[in-house]
């Protein structure tokens, strides 16, 4: 089981911006692309590419988090899996982008790419923030008959489960807080002022998403859904996360 979300996914976002943030300052030339694929390369990141995969498992990653976080899941899947991460926009290289705090804007904008990739049997993976993200871009491609086989999230409770969470109204000194809270280990990156310039404004606007997304009861999908959880995990219980057997009827969990 998926165990302390909180921690590992504030954890996992700062090092992957540390690590990455020498590169930042890179221009890519995209020039010689149609727009088409200049928009799929700014969203899907394939770090282990392959012309062998029999199927293509789309990643999408949780609250602050970015698409280097699924490294290790697309070097233990490829060749034989095409794994694609994607890179919401508003952070690392795409810090110049604004971000987005609206998850049918965002649902709309994946989908928009991924319908543009070659055809191979699609399975979507989404943690916390990425689990919600990830049913609404099933529902998506289900309304033009090309829907996942499968639909995996993670550390996420149902859609229909609801929180008063207001962590986005919060300003910078008390999201910190919030953050230094859930994370006490994590304090000395916390404490780096120029890196979480760098990080608020994108985690803000996924908080955004997580806390004002909504979806009426009776919305299904027609691919089956299996959930990982944790017992010990503070934002979602066990039975928040078996809420996502509603949604979709031919799940086996």
């Amino acid at each position: 089981m998926y165990r302390n979300a909180p921690l590992t996914e504030f954890a996992m976002a700062i090092y992957c911006s540390v690590i990455l943030h020498k590169f930042w300052s890179r221009r890519i030339d995209w020039s010689n692309m149609s727009n088409s694929t200049v928009e799929g390369n700014a969203w899907c990141r394939r770090y282990r590419p392959t012309t062998t995969a029999a199927a293509r498992l789309v990643c999408l990653p949780h609250a602050g988090g970015s698409a280097p976080f699924f490294l290790p899941v697309a070097a233990a899947l490829s060749p034989g899996v095409d794994v694609v991460a994607i890179q919401y926009p508003g952070r690392q290289d795409r810090r110049a982008e604004p971000p987005i705090s609206d998850m049918a804007v965002l649902a709309d904008r994946i989908h928009a790419v991924l319908r543009n990739q070659p055809e191979l049997p699609l399975t979507l993976f989404g943690h916390s923030l990425g689990a919600l993200v990830g049913f609404e871009v099933a529902r998506r491609l289900e309304a033009e008959g090309r829907g996942p086989v499968r639909l995996f999230v993670s550390g996420r409770r149902g859609p229909a489960t609801h929180r008063d969470e207001k962590v986005h109204l919060l300003d910078d000194a008390n999201i910190m807080a919030e953050l230094r809270r859930m994370n006490g280990t994590a304090s000395s990156v916390l404490g780096d002022d120029e890196m979480m310039r760098a990080v608020l404004p994108a985690l803000r606007a996924d908080y955004k998403i997580a806390e004002t997304y909504s979806c009426a009861p009776d919305v299904t999908v027609n691919c089956p859904i299996s959930v990982l959880t944790g017992r010990d995990d503070p934002k979602t219980t066990v039975e928040e996360a078996e809420t996502w057997a509603r949604r979709a009827p031919a799940s086996r969990r």
